[in-house]
């Protein structure tokens, strides 16, 4: 032994103060680790569903400007072969969603 005493309420303190280090450090790497790709992850969702609005409504006004412009043309003038103009339509827009699928990579949250 040594004879130093060792005071109790000294030891409870530091444990007080290690404890508490601890419980800030361990808040410090939930908040980085946690909350910030969480806050990544919606304005990539944000960003994504605001493009998918915009695209479809695209799509949906291209598709009725070449099914008119298809009608205006010789092949909406016979009513037999009317039915002709709607699988133009059809094959643009199967076209038009093939390409954007092609489009499409795979990408992180951190680029935001």
């Amino acid at each position: 032994m040594t004879g130093f005493k060792v005071n109790s309420s000294d030891r409870n303190k530091t444990d007080d103060k290690n404890a508490g280090e601890i419980l800030e450090t361990v808040l410090k790497y939930v908040k980085t680790e946690t909350l910030k790709p969480i806050r990544g992850a919606g304005r990539w969702i944000g960003f994504g569903l605001v493009a998918a609005m915009m695209l479809s409504i695209g799509l949906v006004l291209g598709a009725l400007g070449i099914l008119r412009l298809v009608q205006t043309s010789g092949l909406g003038e016979s009513s037999s072969w009317s039915w002709l103009t709607y699988v133009v339509a059809l094959l643009v827009c199967t076209a038009a969603f093939f390409f954007a699928i092609s489009r499409i990579r795979k990408g992180t949250l951190e680029k935001l």
